[in-house]
This record gives structure tokens, sequence and C-alpha cells, in this order.
């Protein structure tokens, strides 16, 4: 039976009572003229078109994909699949790359592996003669396989040895990994989807699950309908179809999530709503918290973020006396000027409270993209792979010794550098080399006009591997096809720590190879080696790649160490860790109050919070943590741009639940781009009307960097701010021609939730502006996330 998740997104309702299992719900959709009994064979995997990684299987037909449908046994999705993993993956057979290019006389043409490799390694070795490692940079996509990730770690950071390595990742989930480091020592998520199955309270911080998780909304809303609901309380500066079930809505205004969130730690300290012999026994700071939080009542607060204080002594009363709490959190907060300390609240709600470790009570720190945890895992970020410290030398050695090379060729005299650093030293010309994998940042980077400037100059050469031309590949000076998705074998992990195995289904087109085969290749040419001249990395194949990144992984927070291609094959998602002892993986972790914030785990030692600075080892070590999580928080402050005279109201950037990133799959996708077509504004009615702007009309949104033009849509938005959606890439229509550079200090995440912009009206309107094809109350809005990845 073919579904529609067009229309109807998240499918029929199967409610359950609390402390039950999901019921199994499978959605399958094969093109026009392909029956099941067509279907040559189903292929499993799991989708990676959002950052759910629900379990499904790819209907093969003649050597092509022609369909999709989820696997109930998958404790992901339990068989639903959502807009895009039903329909994204049509993209994947159209407009493809399937020759390597080269630019020569200021214009790409199409050129053999050979010569477009050999460009790539000579310009590659010059620059290492000449400069050295540092040179170098890798910005790579949250959509590759880990097997990928790992290998290109290895050629970085003991092949190469440089720090220049980060991925898009950083501009979706970087926070969530900073606060988990920050609070409990490490990264890695405490809490399971499952939760959500026990839970009788819900708080979504800067998270419209029912766009960007649409499976887990449903998952969600099959709790709400049921006999026993949980609360819902949502944070988002929109009326969303979230908002609209929410037992309480805060409607804050965009960049002042940390004055809520210090209010809401008030209230629980002022009432007494802790948990005061877990937080003695597994935590330390609380003194700390309660100095900064002392003053941060609800009064306060609402005059910052624009909401009751009524409002806001509710939510914190709904948290206090909820007896299994999940919380998530998302871009509405990642993307902001004190992302990490506003994340970290999210954490610190949960500590006071001991809502951790036990069904029902969780905090998932939500991912951007599918497989963003292994690049986070795998070292390939600005980070270490296993979740090690690069200032411990201990954590230093142990990659030494894997890789067989000396510790001085692992980066780790100063931190790992972060996506905006390495844009920035390819501007100065410092980076001299840089390699953009499975990403488009000409169109998804903050600030495009200062982007394109860069990628186009003479000052830094520029490799793009990509599955399609993009933006950024007509900038590059060699572009190489890559394979994608399934035409590949290799394993995701999902937000909350599930692993799957995706397997090859189908050939890539022409010359396209895996990721893993080009970093592999670029390696073997430029013949990197160990200390006793075997090849970096030493491994070819997917599988030889997984067992290397499994030695890596073992021992540490995210041990991989005992799960197999064949047991992800036939289980569908495992979770980590998984070793030899608990071969089905974990569910929670933290279940025994003990977190990795000991010398020989932690991740990072910590920073503060407020400018971002270090702290040391010896500050660190004295606080003798033993094992204890760490409660901190600093004062709220204004974001990086506040609204003024010349441009008076507050921009926001997001997503709409039929476009993924910068559209280069979904837009080739019938369905989902008849759905979402082009770029629209968002106005709510009283701008509208002061502005003079019907439904339809032609506006311009200004800001100090640039400007766009799109059809106005009046909706539910609160007054005084402006939604974009950002995946629509042209110059004229690019939420990011007016979005920022700047920063959280600690996840050097940056600010797409607040820019001052002016609006404009510049035309009528011949109708309605476009919007997305589904319901929601008048006016009809289109539903779409206030955040960005």
């Amino acid at each position: 039976m073919t579904t529609d998740r067009i229309s109807d997104i998240w499918g029929p309702r199967t409610p359950h009572p609390a402390g039950t299992a999901w019921p199994d719900r499978v959605d399958q959709f094969l093109i026009d003229g392909v029956g099941e009994d067509d279907v040559d064979q189903w292929v499993r995997g799991a989708c990676l078109l959002c950052s759910n990684g629900c379990g499904l299987e790819v209907a093969v037909r003649d050597g092509r994909m022609v369909g999709m449908r989820g696997r109930a046994e998958d404790r992901v999705n339990h068989g639903r699949l959502g807009p895009k993993g039903l329909y994204g993956w049509q993209g994947e057979q159209r407009d493809r790359l399937t020759a390597p290019l080269i630019r020569e006389g200021g214009r790409l043409r199409e050129t053999d592996w050979e010569t477009a490799m050999a460009a790539v390694v000579a310009e590659s070795a010059g620059l290492l003669e000449s400069k050295g490692p540092l040179s170098h940079a890798f910005y790579t996509s949250g959509q590759l396989m880990i097997e990928e990730y790992y290998t290109l770690a290895v050629i970085g950071k003991a092949g190469l040895g440089t720090p220049h390595m980060d991925g898009n990742t950083r501009l979706c989930t970087a926070t969530a990994a900073a606060a988990f480091e920050e609070t409990f020592g490490s990264d890695g998520q405490p809490g399971s989807y499952t939760d959500i199955d026990s839970c009788d309270v819900i708080f979504l911080f800067g998270h419209n699950v029912a766009e960007t998780q649409s499976v887990l909304w449903a998952r969600m809303l099959d709790r709400l309908d049921a006999a026993d609901p949980p609360r819902l309380v949502c944070v988002d500066p929109r009326r969303t179809k979230v908002a609209e079930r929410a037992t309480l809505h805060l409607p804050i205004r965009n960049g002042t999530n940390l004055a809520l969130m210090n209010a809401l730690v008030h209230e629980l300290i002022s009432h007494d709503w802790i948990d005061d012999s877990y937080v003695s026994a597994h935590t330390v700071g609380f003194e700390d918290l309660r100095t900064v939080t002392r003053d941060t009542t609800p009064e306060w607060a609402a005059e910052i973020c624009g909401v009751p204080a009524r409002d806001i002594r509710r939510a914190a009363e709904i948290f206090g006396t909820g007896q299994r709490v999940v919380s998530t959190c998302s871009m509405g907060f990642y993307q902001s000027h004190q992302a990490t300390a506003s994340s970290c609240q999210v954490n610190n709600l949960h500590l006071l409270r001991g809502m951790l470790g036990r069904p029902g009570a969780g905090i998932l720190q939500m991912n951007g993209q599918p497989s963003a945890e292994n690049n986070r895992e795998s070292g390939c970020g600005a980070a270490l792979p296993g979740f090690r410290n690069w200032g411990n030398p201990d954590h230093v050695r142990q990659l030494a010794d894997l890789w067989n090379v000396d510790p001085l060729v692992i980066p780790h005299w100063s931190p790992p550098t972060d996506a905006n650093a390495i844009f920035r030293y390819a501007e100065e010309g410092s980076v001299g080399f840089l390699w953009i994998a499975g990403t488009n940042p000409a169109v998804s980077m903050p600030d495009l006009a200062r982007i394109r400037r860069i990628l186009s100059g003479e000052q830094c050469f520029v490799v793009v591997s990509d599955g399609y031309r993009t933006e950024t590949t007509e900038l590059a000076d060699v572009v190489l096809p890559a394979a994608l998705w399934a035409e590949k074998t290799g394993t995701y992990t999902n937000v909350d720590r599930t692993v799957h195995l995706q397997e090859k289904a189908v050939e890539p087109p022409g010359q396209a190879r895996s990721d893993q085969a080009i970093f592999t290749e670029y390696a073997r040419r430029l013949g990197l080696s160990d200390k006793d001249g075997r090849p970096i990395p030493a491994w070819e194949t997917a599988e030889e790649a997984f067992e290397a990144w499994k030695a890596a992984s073992k021992g540490r927070p995210c041990d991989y160490s005992a799960l197999t291609y064949r047991q992800l094959h036939d289980v569908g998602g495992v979770q980590w860790p998984c070793t030899s002892s608990a071969r089905e993986g974990t569910e929670r972790l933290y279940t025994d109050g003990i977190f990795k914030t000991g010398i020989e785990d932690c991740e990072s030692f910590g920073h503060d919070l407020s400018t971002g600075a270090p702290v040391s080892e010896t500050a660190y070590r004295a606080r003798r943590l033993d094992g204890r999580a760490i409660l901190k928080t600093v004062p709220y402050e204004h974001p990086f741009e506040e609204p003024d005279e010349d441009y008076p109201l507050r921009l926001t950037t997001g997503r709409t639940v039929y476009q993924w990133h910068t559209r280069t799959k979904t837009r080739r996708s019938r369905q989902l781009n008849d759905a979402a077509p082009s770029m629209w504004v968002e106005l709510a009615a009283t701008d509208a009307q002061r502005l003079g702007v019907a439904e339809g009309d032609i506006v311009r949104v200004t800001s100090r960097r640039g400007s766009i033009e799109a059809p106005a849509r009046i909706s539910h938005i609160r007054e005084g701010v402006v939604f974009a959606p950002w995946h629509y890439g042209d110059t004229t229509t690019a939420a990011n021609e007016l979005t920022l550079t700047g920063w959280d200090p600690v996840s050097a995440q940056p600010e797409f939730k607040v820019a001052a912009v002016a609006v404009t009206r510049i035309a009528a309107g011949t109708g309605p502006a476009p919007a997305p094809l589904n319901t929601a109350s008048a006016p009809v809005v289109p539903l779409a996330e206030t955040v960005q990845d």
C-alpha cells in the first residue's frame, strides 16, 4: 500500500498508554507502475534525511531504486517514515555529477578521474612542502558514514597532522556536544527515544519536532492522543503545530533563551522542587548556580523574553512537579549567542530533579543531521576520535599507538579548529587547500557574500566532492563526483545513539565513488604512511574501516566494540555503548549517576560559558569531580544585534518539513518540491498591517549585510519577528544573505537566530504566497521550524 506523507505528514494515530511499547505502523511508497511483486529485492538501511534515523528498506528493481518502506522491528520508527524518508531518495536519481570537473580559464569543464586527482594531489603536495600541514583544511557534511568520517580523520590527524578539520555539524549540533561536555564531561546523549513512551511531561526547547523529526513527533502524538497524555511545554517564537498541541506555549523573543532558562532554574530552587540527595551525591556547583540565578525572577525574565511571568511560573511548576520528564533541545537554542549556556541549563533542570537514567526521564540534545553524531565521535570534526581530550597526553598516546605514528604528529598543541576559523584562515590564505565534502556552504553558512568571496578567491585552492553541482561546486577549482547513501555500504548513528547499517542497494552513476574511496585514493597518491612505512589509512573496504573504528572506540564512552555488520543487518538499530557484555547496546547513560568527568574519561576540561576561555587541567583537577556532573550557568547577555530605528525587526531562520538543507536532493523529488517549491517570508499580522503588506505581496528584507526578496505570508509568528526558511539558495532569496558572522563562545555555533532587519513592500502579490501543502489553523501558515542546520 502506498502511503501519503505530503498532505498527511504524521500519518494515522496509534495511541498507547504510558509505559507500553509504541505500536508498529509500516509506511511504504513505490513509484507509479511498480507493485510489491515487481520488486527484485528489499535492501536494509536507514533514512538519511533527518536526524531521527528511521530504519527502512530500499526497493530495487532492475538495478534502480523504486521505493521505500519502514522496518517494523526497528527501535527508532517501528515502521514509520516521514515525507523526506518516503520521497527524498528520488533526488539521487536526477541531475547527478557523473564525472570530475576542473577549472580552466575561469570555467569548470568535465575531465577524467586521473586528471582531476593529479591536480588535487599536486596542489596538496606543493603546499605541504612549502607551508606544512597547517595549510590544509577539511570541511565535511553531517551525512557521511562513520567509515568515511574515520578514514578522513586518520588521514588528517595521523597522516597530514592538521588540526583544521570540521563539518557543517558546526552549524547544527556543535552546541549539543559542547553542553554535554560542560555538564557531563563527555559528549553522548543520556536519553532514549523510548523515554517518550513513558514520560508524563515533555519540554521542547527551541525544537519544532513536527518539522525536523516528523516521525519522532508522530511518536509524541501517539502519547498525546492517549488516555493518559503527558503535559507538553513548547518554547518557540512561532505558533507551530507543536505549539498548538502544547499544554503551555512560551513564544519568547528569539535570542532571549538564557533569560528564560535562568528564571526556570530560579523557580525550581526557590520552590524547592529539587532532589536534594541526588544533587548532593551526583553534582557540583549548586551554590554557584543558586547565586547566578538568585535574582532571575519570572518578572525579570518576562521583560526580556516578552512573555507573561505567570507562564514562566507555570512552566517551572510543570517541570518541578512532573514525575518523569523528557526534554529536547534544538536549533532555536543552539544557533544563538549564549547557546551552550542555555543548553547547559536544560541539563541543569534535569540534574536538579534527578531526572536522568530511568524510563521517561531523559535529555535529547537534538542533532540537526542524521549522522552528526558520527562526525563528533570519529574526530573528523573539531575533536579527537572516541571523545578523547586533546589536552590529555594519555589520550593522544592512545591514538598514536593505535595509528603507529609519533604523538607529535597528532595536532594537540591547541584546541582543534572550528569551521568559523577554517573559513577565516581560508580568507586570509594561511589555509591554501580547502576540501569540502558533501555540503554546500555557499548557501548554509552565515553572511553568504563573504563566503562566496572566500571560495572564489585565488588565495585558496578549493576541492569539492559531492553528488550534485551546487552553489559551492560552481566556485571550486576541482569537483569530484561522489556516491550517495544507498550507493555504498556503511553505518550511521542518530540522536539517541542508535547505530544503523546502510547496505549498498544500487551502483553509483558514471565515475562517482564513495567518499571513503576518494579520501583513500588521495592518501595513497600522497604516500601517507605510519612509522613502519605502512599506508595511512591501513584499510580499503567499508567493513575494514568499521573494524578500525571499533578499535578506536573501545573503552571510550562511545564504545562500538561488540557491534557487527551482521548484527546490524539482522536487528536494525542498536545503541552504543555496545560491549561484549551488552551486545544489544545500552538504552540510557548515567543510570548509576556516575558521569564522565574523571580525568581519564573527560573529553574536555570545560570553559567559561561567557567568554569561551578554557578551564585549565589544574583547575579542573582541583574540583575533585569524582564522576559528578557540573551545574553551571552565566548571566544573560543581549544578542549581537538588536533591533533599532533602521532595522526594527528580528529575523530568525529555519526549515520546512518538505525540504532538506540546501535542497540538493529534495528539490529533485517531485512530491517534496511541489509541496514547498520556493522562498517565502513570514510576518505577524500586526507587523504586516503596519507595513501595508498583504498575503502574497513581494517584500524586501534587508539587514546590514544584504537583502532578499520574496512573497510575504501572514502567520502566527510573534510581533516584531520575521521568519525565513534557509533552503533556497539564489542570491535574491537565500536567507543567509542576511545573517551575521558571530557565534557562541564555547560551541562556536553561528548565530542564525537573531539578526536585525527591515521589511519593505515592493510589489503587489498575484496570489497566496508559496507554502508547504499542509493544513494549519487560519490563517494558513507553513510548518517551518525556528531552527537551522
